[in-house]
């Protein structure tokens, strides 16, 4: 599992569509196919019903997202602590 297959796992989500998820990713439709394929394939479960021009969430997707949204939102708070500790020269003690 990798962490920007989370990332797209929860914009596919938000948007419910792959196209839109792409475009506000800035990734190519393939891509993002292939970021869910992969995850789906890891996790062992779809995470989306496809068909009929619409997707939704499978149990699975809806088990998913609430720990994928803690982990994107506990990573993006590390990141941005790291950085401001090293802009500010803060030594670790």
């Amino acid at each position: 599992m990798q962490f920007q297959q989370l990332r797209t796992f929860r914009e596919v989500a938000a948007e419910m569509s792959f196209t839109r998820a792409a475009r506000n990713l800035h990734y190519s439709q393939p891509s993002i196919t292939a970021h869910i394929k992969n995850l789906e394939e890891f996790i062992g479960a779809p995470l989306f019903h496809r068909g009929g021009g619409h997707i939704e969430l499978t149990e699975a997707g809806r088990k998913l997202l609430p720990h994928v949204e803690q982990i994107i939102t506990i990573a993006d708070t590390a990141c941005r602590e790291a950085a401001l500790a090293g802009r500010s020269g803060t030594a670790a003690a």
